[in-house]
């Protein structure tokens, strides 16, 4: 009799350990067979190590044992590169026909050289320039405006400009000109460091302009001392 207990015994912890086994991973609807307690639990160190496979994600190592990451500097200049050379020249124009010497003043370097192919020399400094303006805007009224024909917008530090006056949005006779800015870089920002007028003169020689030059080569040709006298 007990060699039979214990072979029943025996019988059935296998029977329910068959049953678990079978229902542990999708447990039967009637849910008459439920995971034993021990089975449920999973240990830390199982659960440790699962959380790190789950959460490592490839990375590129370099051979120092310190992984730091450091970003791509910026340049001083990335605030200059957003300026358009070409609108500093434009707000320029704006001061000066808004007689708003002070909106100016900032766009020049400076040491800025600004020729004026009228004037037997070129005006040096921020100073000496906004003193011109100044002389300039005291001597005509706002109704008489610089405008923009055209205007170089390829180059980021180098501008190209045709333009005339208009009095009362009328042409102004003998206004037409070309003039040429370079810009620099100062402090993230953007500033005229040197600008060339040539305006249309009031008398045109024409063909004549030609015989003056082909005379003054003429002289330079068989008196290369002259030469000093052009400087």
């Amino acid at each position: 009799m007990l060699l039979l207990h214990q072979t029943l015994a025996s019988s059935s912890t296998m029977l329910m350990m068959s049953s678990t086994l079978s229902y542990s991973s999708s447990p039967p609807s009637l849910g008459h067979w439920k995971t034993p307690t021990c089975l449920q639990t999973t240990s830390p160190s199982l659960l440790s190590k699962r959380k790190a496979w789950t959460l490592r994600t490839p990375v590129s190592v370099s051979s120092s044992d310190n992984q730091t990451v450091t970003p791509s500097p910026a340049t001083k200049d990335d605030a200059a590169d957003t300026q358009l050379a070409s609108d500093i020249v434009r707000r320029f124009y704006e001061g000066i026909n808004d007689h708003d010497l002070a909106s100016v003043e900032d766009l020049i370097a400076e040491n800025c050289v600004y020729e004026d192919l009228i004037f037997p020399h070129p005006f040096v400094g921020r100073k000496a320039i906004l003193e011109f303006f100044k002389k300039f805007i005291d001597s005509i009224s706002k109704d008489l405006q610089f405008v923009i024909d055209d205007i170089s917008t390829e180059d980021s530090l180098a501008v190209g400009v045709t333009w005339h006056l208009e009095w009362k949005g009328r042409p102004f006779p003998f206004s037409k000109g070309c003039s040429f800015y370079r810009l620099q870089v100062l402090n993230s920002k953007k500033q005229i460091i040197y600008g060339r007028d040539s305006v249309e003169p009031a008398i045109k020689p024409g063909e004549a302009a030609l015989v003056i030059i082909r005379g003054l080569a003429w002289l330079l040709q068989r008196f290369p001392q002259l030469a000093d006298q052009l400087k």
